[in-house]
């Protein structure tokens, strides 16, 4: 096993402030960045303050920003830089700093809540039906693994502070698409209208498709063609289209 020291740059401090702080560390064959900043906290700062669970890529705890771009410190592998390469962790910038690489995420919980959730359908048990097309569209969107680095990158919650209360981001409307687009929801049928609430209520039109969210998903998930642009078609169908708007008059006195 060959290894060799690199050059870190880590974000200490706390909702105070703080700064970049350097270091050299050792570095070995095949691993990640988490591995290293274990290390640090091994050898040279037992107080640094990281958030990680099971370091496979299935918790979204260890979100972080390395060289500006949001990534899973634990699926981030070393390999990738250069030996020559300064290499700096910073928390996520969307939210706010409790304490060096470790942010306060509670808008995502927050966001997550108004989301109203799954209607059942009025039908007995076992006469259920869905297409297995029908099952396998949404299956996509029950991959992530909610690390907020698709929050985080979006620029209408990272640029725009002010942009939080009225915008709930990729990651929820992706969870607004994914019901929406559910044949047993029956959402519509309880008078709610998740097309309608996706562009009044969550924001929907404050995204412009940048898709900065579909690259840094760990998962691969395409939020920006699979969910977002969808469900903006059917809200914009549900709105301005004439004879949607009607149908939907006529479907509701029916």
């Amino acid at each position: 096993m060959s290894s060799y020291e690199a050059r870190f740059k880590v974000w200490r401090g706390d909702v105070k402030g703080g700064d970049l702080k350097d270091f050299t560390v050792e570095v070995n064959d095949g691993e990640v960045v988490l591995d290293i900043i274990h290390r640090l906290q091994a050898t040279q700062a037992s107080d640094l303050a990281v958030r990680w669970n099971c370091k496979a890529g299935k918790c979204g705890s260890c979100s972080a920003e390395i060289n500006g771009r949001p990534r899973l410190l634990c699926m981030t592998r070393m390999s990738v830089f250069t030996r020559e390469e300064t290499i700096t962790v910073t928390p996520l910038r969307a939210f706010p700093v409790i304490r060096d690489l470790v942010t306060d995420v509670g808008f995502n919980y927050t966001k997550a809540r108004e989301v109203p959730s799954f209607v059942p359908p009025d039908l007995a048990p076992g006469e259920y039906r869905m297409q297995q097309e029908d099952v396998d569209r949404p299956q996509e969107f029950r991959k992530c693994i909610e690390c907020f680095l698709c929050q985080d990158t979006c620029h209408v919650v990272r640029d725009h502070e002010e942009n939080k209360t009225a915008f709930a981001g990729p990651r929820f409307l992706m969870r607004v698409a994914e019901l929406d687009m559910h044949p047993l929801d029956a959402a519509a049928e309880s008078g709610l209208d998740r097309k309608r609430t996706a562009q009044d209520e969550h924001g929907l039109g404050y995204c412009n498709i940048t898709k900065c969210c579909t690259e840094v998903c760990p998962e691969g998930i395409k939020i920006t063609d699979n969910a977002l642009i969808p469900l903006k078609e059917r809200a914009v169908d549900r709105k301005y289209d004439p004879l949607v708007w009607l149908g939907s008059k006529i479907r509701r006195r029916t």
